[in-house]
């Protein structure tokens, strides 16, 4: 039995503690919301989150973040963006020997660097960090639904110990030392599933969303194989795996972002609606990042005008249908 503590009460943390705790570790949950985790006491699960997902009494849940204190394991449950601030609010308290684990998907705006890169600027040297990303939404992890993912890390006894600790009967870990790969395409698949809601708004069919996840796994790709990523990272879970889970299915935001965006809503009050959307943030940085870079991605381009210029979503894709003739194969684009 390890001691695991997990920072967010929202749904993918929750989702990860009930399952640490079916695997029979004792587990503590923080936020910085007290009124969430009183909620979440008096109701017996996450109402908005994971409705009708008892949380066991025995999780305990707290707002003070000594509770990472003697754990064994840190998991980090907090949207990108706030993923900074909660590490240094956290580090602190982090101490050798613990991991830590990162399962943001997303990169930091302004620095344009992975999730990883932020822990380890903010984490003393000798603390491993751990990515776990793949196909996982939140409310089918919570219910135990069958779900492969992936642990990423340099460090592969680190990673080794997370799959060890995490993995059950309904969960399977696969190991990766290819931590860039990983998270560029985490990260950048809620880029594409956007653009997937949009064409369902749009009342598109299943041609278009085809054309559109095999497309944008290519750009993904290139993205990746320029920041050092290797290319059979993007065909696994990490990559193919979470873009399919974020594209076609209605528990992903930033789907159902993309189709109120389809149906003509402004971005702004779709993120509104939503909730948490990472791939709105994460597209302005990656347009930013495939400038600096000079890879070619006209995808998250046209996605960049529609969100942060008011371009219309209509000639975006009569934008990208009408571009130069082309091989399907060509190598980096550059």
């Amino acid at each position: 039995m390890a001691n695991i503590t997990i920072l967010g009460s929202g749904g993918f943390g929750l989702s990860l503690a009930l399952s640490a705790y079916r695997s029979g570790h004792k587990v503590k949950v923080w936020s910085k919301f007290s009124d969430e985790l009183e909620a979440i006491r008096r109701d017996g699960e996450h109402k908005q989150k994971l409705p009708g997902v008892p949380v066991p009494p025995e999780i305990e849940l707290s707002d003070d973040l000594d509770c990472i204190t003697g754990c064994d394991v840190v998991i980090f449950g907090i949207p990108s963006r706030f993923v900074r601030d909660t590490v240094r609010l956290a580090a602190p308290y982090i101490t050798s020997p613990m991991i830590v684990v990162n399962t943001g998907k997303g990169l930091e705006e302004g620095s344009l660097k992975t999730l990883s890169q932020v822990f380890h600027e903010e984490l003393p040297a000798d603390i491993p960090v751990v990515t776990l990303t793949g196909p996982s939404h939140a409310e089918e992890v919570g219910r135990g639904v069958p779900t492969t993912i992936v642990a990423a890390s340099e460090n592969e006894k680190a990673a080794a110990k997370v799959q060890e600790l995490l993995s059950s009967a309904v969960l399977r870990i696969y190991l990766s030392s290819d931590v860039i790969g990983c998270e560029v395409g985490g990260a950048l698949k809620n880029i594409i599933a956007l653009c997937a809601g949009v064409c369902d708004g749009l009342g598109f069919g299943d041609n278009t969303k085809a054309a559109l996840m095999t497309r944008g796994m290519h750009e993904i790709t290139n993205l990746g194989l320029a920041m050092g990523g290797k290319r059979e990272t993007f065909s696994g879970l990490s990559g193919v795996g979470d873009l399919i889970v974020t594209c076609c299915s209605m528990h992903s935001r930033n789907r159902r972002a993309g189709i109120l965006i389809g149906e003509g809503m402004t971005p702004e009050e779709a993120v509104e609606m939503v909730g948490t959307v990472e791939g709105y943030y994460c597209c302005h940085a990656a347009w930013e990042l495939a400038t600096k870079l000079g890879v070619t991605m006209p995808i998250t381009e046209q996605l960049y005008k529609v969100l942060f210029e008011g371009g219309d979503v209509k000639k975006s894709l009569s934008a990208l249908m009408s571009r130069p003739k082309k091989h399907e194969c060509e190598p980096l684009e550059k």
